[in-house]
């Protein structure tokens, strides 16, 4: 059994890790995306945005080109995109990007559930299941990232472990959404047969027969 000295230290250390990330990268990443959101141009002049004009502002275009490259995935709009590149530099961040371009801030001081039924409203529920796996599965955030280029301290494998993890957690959420879509009535007949060959070659990898030679290196390894 834990000593209560030891649970206590453990609660200390990590309690502070997250005050400290709170306090420093979510920070200021949400004044971040506060100004990219309430920042932009209407007829043509740079300035603060009202709530009703989000669309014009500096977020929104960007938001709009990479929500192309999450479409497959049901959450092809430009607020989802943004909440999800927001996510890699701290997962939290998720809610407060999600409070900021629905403009809910508040709800998510107060845990209204007054948010969920605006995002309820920009996407479906398979799509959102989509979504919740593609963060879930994607690179972690930026100060586990940096944690994991310094443990392998090598930039090549750090770029293959980040496009591996983000690579992984694109497949699965494709899958997820292209195959749910059948259910849903809603099926795109080539992101169905994407998603199968995914499925299929996925499949054959896990339950593939070894052949004799490697089970002769495993015998004798063993």
């Amino acid at each position: 059994m834990p000593t209560v000295g030891n649970v206590l230290r453990s609660m200390w250390e990590r309690g502070w890790s997250f005050i400290k990330k709170a306090g420093t990268i979510i920070l200021l990443s949400t004044i971040v995306v506060w100004f990219l959101s309430f920042f932009g141009w209407v007829n043509g002049s740079f300035g603060m945005l009202e709530e009703d004009q989000m669309q014009y502002s500096i977020i929104a275009r960007i938001g709009k080109v990479v929500a192309i490259i999450f479409k497959p995935l049901g959450w092809g709009n430009y607020k989802m995109a943004v909440a999800a590149l927001t996510g890699l530099v701290a997962k939290e961040n998720v809610v407060g990007t999600f409070g900021i371009l629905f403009g809910k801030a508040s709800d998510v001081e107060n845990g209204s559930v007054g948010l969920w039924h605006a995002v309820a409203a920009e996407i479906t529920p398979l799509a959102a299941y989509s979504f919740m796996v593609f963060n879930l599965l994607c690179a972690p955030c930026f100060a586990a990232m940096g944690a994991i280029k310094r443990e392998m301290n090598s930039k090549k494998w750090f770029w293959i472990a980040i496009g591996y993890q983000c690579g992984l957690a694109y497949i699965a959420s494709l899958c997820i959404y292209q195959v749910g879509s059948i259910f849903a009535g809603t099926a795109n007949v080539f992101g169905v047969i994407v998603s199968a060959i995914i499925i299929l070659v996925t499949l054959y990898l896990l339950f593939r027969p070894m052949n004799k030679k490697n089970n002769m290196k495993l015998s004798y390894n063993a």
